[in-house]
């Protein structure tokens, strides 16, 4: 028996655009190709063709599928239909949840919970409540195979 695909999330529907059944994507996934017209997405685990596609306000996608939404609902694709990484050592940001934080020197801070996507750069929100930014002078290693992030000294609050 085929084991189900492992989906990813790209986006939530968001507010209304317009009166055709058009919608803002929230948080929505980066890759140009994610929302392009003629693709498709899963909602609650059923397909949906994307009909139209565009930018609206401050460059995020406008898209219409095939069928009526909720909103708020989840669109996500199967992890093998994402494109290979280009180099060794570049990740998915969803890679990211779930793996332990530590400081070099190895004190232990927690486990990844969420990446936030803030406009200056994303943040690494912890189990432990410590938020650290996703930026080189903080992580100094991404390990997603080994299950570890290592970040410098300096950017969590002693315990």
């Amino acid at each position: 028996m085929p084991s189900e695909p492992e989906l990813v999330t790209v986006g939530r529907v968001g507010r209304p655009h317009g009166i055709d059944g058009s919608f803002f994507v929230e948080g929505a996934s980066a890759r140009e190709d994610a929302f392009a017209k003629g693709g498709t997405v899963l909602v609650a685990g059923e397909p949906a063709a994307i009909v139209a596609s565009k930018r609206g306000a401050g460059g995020r996608p406008v898209i219409r599928l095939d069928r009526r939404v909720e909103r708020g609902a989840e669109l996500a694709v199967p992890r093998e239909s994402l494109p290979p990484l280009a180099e060794d050592g570049e990740y998915y940001v969803f890679e990211l949840v779930g793996l332990a934080v530590e400081e070099e020197g190895g004190r232990v801070l927690g486990r990844v919970r969420d990446v936030l996507e803030y406009p200056a750069n994303d943040v690494l929100e912890l189990d432990s409540g410590a938020s650290l930014p996703l930026v080189e002078a903080c992580v100094r290693e991404v390990d997603v195979q080994g299950g570890r992030i290592v970040v410098a000294r300096g950017f969590a609050q002693p315990e």
